[in-house]
């Protein structure tokens, strides 16, 4: 606790018990975050998997054309967001209808079977992909699910630290992954290579359901569902408070308003009568159109460009072993690991959401652009030495990895799965994070044809991605307003649905805020 309050500062940190602060918030957490690692590892695997010369002789397109072959591993790579995005939105049926831990625990079992087919395929190309779709549901599932359960049952001063561990888990799967296939590439023959890479995918699935097993229903959606005995008690669980604590009961009394007042204004809790409330609603429309613009950006900044294809990356960057090429990921992978973890820690309910978006979109322009200007001005040789801007190239990669995990990687699931209101969370996360996969299928697809079209070496890539990034600063700085250490139900405030609704658990915890009018998405 004493090194939270140090490194957290906001106000929510400050009034509220620190009792709440417990080791039961943190496991639950953990255990619901294996859904990230589920995507992580995929996409940390893939990559080099696919250029591992046992893969491309077992499925027989070893000798294609560089734009063919480009074709076929973009076809591979995007059947899997194909299934997330089919994932992501059948999942917020499932959220509301059956809860959130049941509803993880079967999205475990479908990236399980998914991953069984993959590793089974044995140069049947229509099983891998039957396994990549059906492991992509089930990752994307997963992927709506976690920050909706975890906003739910988390602290609202530090919410956006463990609601950010989902990214952290999906760069520490995509790490552990990339020195998998480097392990590989070393020390196994044959089809072992990607047989294990590939199989090893399931061992986050598996963590991902033993966790839920053992943790608790979401309070949040417990009380929706009218089970307010079940949700007093979990909330006292979790917060480790008895269940008459002033605290939570503060907080039960915030759930209860806001999903009373949600119901005034729209009545029926179906499915069109929801999507009245989301869409003709101004302030509900704004956090669905926040929350859809945030996704959209999150994937045109290129980063799944780099993580689905980076050992082909680093290879057009001069490095033409293939060994080089995935000793150069894994430190890629490294490098992205350590940075959420620091933003985590130290920015993200300190410094906050908006000016962690606002500093990394710049910052990330400039690392895609200096690429572009090398490839372009000074495009690398086969079989020649890398130069000292070559070098300079390789460590902007490396850089651009860090920027976006202290802003565009962990801020974007932060803030889609903390801004809705009760009876639209389950629905905006899920629209959310179908735009994540879908235009993570957008890049994933056209990334290997624009580096093999777009330019000698592909240099346009890397301008069409950095100035994406420059866009996005004026998309934040004109509609994303700061959200850090406020808890769920004051969302209504910033965005609009009501005016001056006064917060109970800010009432109980003695913070005096500064009332007036409140910013409002235009």
């Amino acid at each position: 606790m004493g090194l939270l309050t140090h490194v957290v500062r906001n106000e929510a940190m400050r009034n509220d018990p620190q009792e709440i602060y417990n080791w039961r918030v943190y496991v639950l957490t953990c255990s619901a975050c294996f859904a990230g690692a589920l995507f992580g590892m995929d996409t940390g695997a893939i990559g080099g998997v696919l250029k591992m010369d046992t893969f491309q002789r077992k499925f027989g397109y070893i000798q294609y054309s560089a734009v063919a072959k480009a074709n076929l591993e973009a076809n591979i790579v995007s059947t899997l967001q194909a299934g997330c995005f089919i994932g992501a939105l059948a999942a917020y049926w499932f959220a509301d209808r059956i809860g959130r831990k049941p509803s993880l625990m079967y999205s475990a079992i479908l990236a399980l079977i998914g991953t069984a087919l993959q590793a089974a395929s044995s140069g049947y190309l229509s099983c891998l992909y039957i396994g990549r779709f059906v492991g992509g549901i089930g990752a994307g599932a997963a992927s709506m699910l976690n920050p909706l359960y975890t906003s739910e049952n988390a602290p609202r001063a530090i919410r956006g630290a463990l609601t950010g561990l989902y990214q952290l888990f999906i760069v520490s799967g995509v790490c552990i992954a990339f020195w998998i296939n480097y392990g590989n590439l070393l020390h196994a023959k044959g089809d072992s290579q990607w047989i294990i890479s590939l199989a090893l995918q399931g061992l986050p699935a598996v963590l991902l359901f033993f966790g839920m097993l053992l943790s608790n229903e979401s309070p949040r959606h417990l009380a929706k569902t009218s089970q307010w005995e079940k949700a007093a008690t979990v909330l006292a669980k979790i917060r480790n408070l008895p269940e008459n604590h002033k605290y939570v009961q503060a907080e039960l009394n915030e759930m209860r308003e806001q999903l009373n007042l949600e119901r005034r204004l729209i009545g029926g809790a179906g499915f069109w009568d929801l999507q009245k409330e989301m869409w003709t609603i101004r302030g509900n429309r704004n956090r669905a159109l926040t929350s859809i613009g945030l996704m959209v950006c999150q994937q045109m900044t290129g980063t799944n460009a780099i993580n689905y294809y980076a050992p082909q990356i680093f290879t057009n960057l001069g490095l033409s072993k293939t060994e080089t090429g995935l000793f150069a990921t894994g430190i890629y992978g490294i490098v992205k690991m350590i940075t959420c973890a620091a933003f985590l820690l130290l920015a993200a309910d300190s410094l906050g959401r908006r000016k962690s978006l606002l500093w990394t979109s710049i910052a990330q322009g400039l690392s895609m652009y200096y690429i572009g200007i090398y490839v372009r001005v000074n495009p690398p040789q086969p079989g020649a030495p890398v130069p000292p801007a070559g070098y300079l190239a390789i460590i902007m990669i490396f850089l651009f990895a860090a920027f976006f995990q202290f802003g565009w990687g962990p801020v974007c699931w932060i803030y889609v799965s903390e801004i809705p209101s009760a009876r639209l969370r389950a629905m905006n996360v899920a629209i959310a994070a179908a735009t994540q996969w879908l235009f993570n299928f957008v890049v994933a697809r056209a990334t290997p044809t624009m580096m093999v079209t777009v330019g000698k070496g592909g240099y346009g890539t890397y301008f069409i991605y950095g100035s994406c990034c420059f866009a996005m600063f004026f998309f934040t700085w004109f509609f994303v307003p700061e959200t850090k250490g406020m808890s769920l139900e004051k969302m209504d405030e910033i965005f609009g649905v009501i005016d001056n609704k006064f917060s109970s658990l800010d009432e109980e915890a003695g913070i005096e805020e500064k009332r007036g009018e409140h910013m409002e998405l235009k």
